[in-house]
């Protein structure tokens, strides 16, 4: 099946183009230069190259090919969304092993970004569980990969961000967990010292720990924010039943840009703040609600407008200590970074994919609107991440200049020479290969 529509990224950057869907990958993928999911990539990721706006949708190849309950070990087609995997095997008490903040995502997209969560500093990113790929490459075949067969492709597809070739099929390892319930605990904190302190100690008792900040907040409370930390309920904490599906919101239309501006986001980041009541809260609550907060409202991306936006996430290393962070947070309220979504998160350390984003240090990810000013804002933040010995994680990225994800990448000549061997001509690209690895547009 063919269909004409308009290709875009989650932040509203694309094109108009071709999108081809079957439910043999192997068939239709060939000559396609690039593979798209679900589209949550927040940038340019999975949006075709101008000078060919086609694009291989793998969403009806979502078969589960096989399941061996005694080793949690699952093989499946590319584009099965972890929403789907989360609808069957949550209530067998199966849970993958990493997730990102939104259940919308694909295996094959989870392999390309290399997705992380808030357990990370745990379990590392999903590369790390995954067992094997079937790949066509960018000459055509057709072939297995893992640790141990075509091993350079292995790792140079994982977090490659789909441009070693098309991910056909993913065999991974799936978590057996204790119930279908989370055991949560949310403390209101004041000021960021305190909230790094809180963010480093959860995170020796804790497997999954995240902090929201508000960002346009300055003086000596800057930073303040709201700490997450949970684990798995037991079964005895846990209700006897499985948690039913969220009802979802839905934003019906794109909103005025004046919608988020910066007196706007200011209003919402100190009603949150201040709604915290009491500051420390313990419960249970459901996976949905933990995991992926945004997912209870659709089309959440409408509320930036017809502009769009871009996320930022920088990691920066534990090396640099908490004043790098400080030095981050002051840049940003500086810039004015109007942002209702800051999140950190302790990152551990670096996966075995040749691009994967995290290191040990913190993570930072804001939301900025799409502006005239945002490029420029965008350029200072990756100077003073370059600074710092940080990188950005390329599924969020839109803007950064090639210069600058060079200098703060320096795996990148390595990842080159294995793409290079299996796709001498750069037939498999994105518009974001083109615009920062100079790929024929």
């Amino acid at each position: 099946m063919t269909r004409s529509t308009r290709i875009v990224g989650w932040g509203g950057i694309g094109t108009e183009g071709e999108e081809r869907l079957s439910e043999d990958l192997v068939r239709i993928s060939e000559g396609v230069p690039i593979a798209r999911g679900l589209g949550r990539s927040y940038g340019d990721s999975a949006v075709p190259p101008p000078s060919q706006p086609v694009i291989l949708g793998t969403t009806l190849a979502d078969r589960i090919l096989s399941f061996d309950e005694s080793s949690g070990v699952l093989r499946a087609e590319s584009g099965l969304s972890l929403y789907e995997l989360n609808r069957i095997f949550l209530p067998r008490r199966f849970f993958v092993p990493v997730t990102p903040g939104t259940q919308f995502v694909t295996l094959g997209g989870m392999v390309a970004s290399d997705v992380h969560g808030k357990n990370h500093h745990v379990e590392g990113c999903f590369g790390e569980h995954v067992l094997s790929l079937k790949m066509r490459t960018g000459t055509g075949e057709v072939i297995e990969c893992s640790k141990d067969v075509h091993a350079d492709l292995f790792y140079a597809t994982i977090g490659g961000m789909g441009l070693t070739g098309h991910i056909l099929e993913v065999s991974f390892q799936m978590r057996k967990i204790p119930s279908c319930w989370i055991y949560q605990e949310t403390e209101r904190v004041a000021d960021l010292d305190t909230l790094l302190d809180a963010l480093g100690q959860a995170a020796e008792k804790w497997p999954m720990t995240v902090a929201w900040i508000d960002c346009l907040h300055e003086g000596r409370h800057m930073g303040r924010g709201i700490l997450y930390r949970g684990r798995w309920a037991t079964e005895q904490e846990a209700p006897a039943y499985a948690p039913k599906p969220k009802i979802r919101l839905r934003v019906p239309f794109q909103l005025p840009s004046w919608a988020m501006g910066k007196q706007s986001v200011r209003l919402f980041n100190s009603a949150l703040y201040h709604q915290h009541i009491p500051r420390v809260r313990k419960g249970i609550v459901s996976p949905e609600e933990f995991f992926y907060p945004l997912d209870a409202i659709r089309d959440w991306n409408r509320i930036y407008g017809k502009q769009g936006f871009t996320q930022h996430q920088a990691v920066l290393p534990a090396s640099k200590g908490r004043a790098a962070v400080r030095r981050f947070l002051e840049l940003l309220t500086s810039l004015g970074g109007a942002s209702f979504l800051c999140v950190l998160k302790d990152c551990g350390a670096q996966g075995s994919g040749m691009l994967s984003f995290p290191m040990p240090g913190t993570s930072i990810a804001m939301d900025l609107a799409l502006r005239a000013h945002t490029q420029t804002h965008i350029d200072r933040l990756n100077e003073l991440v370059i600074r710092e010995g940080g990188r950005i994680y390329l599924t969020k990225d839109a803007l950064t200049r090639p210069e600058h994800f060079a200098q703060m990448e320096p795996r990148l000549s390595a990842w080159q020479k294995v793409r290079d061997k299996w796709d001498p001509t750069h037939r498999v690209r994105s518009a974001q290969s083109v615009r920062l690895f100079g790929d024929k547009p």
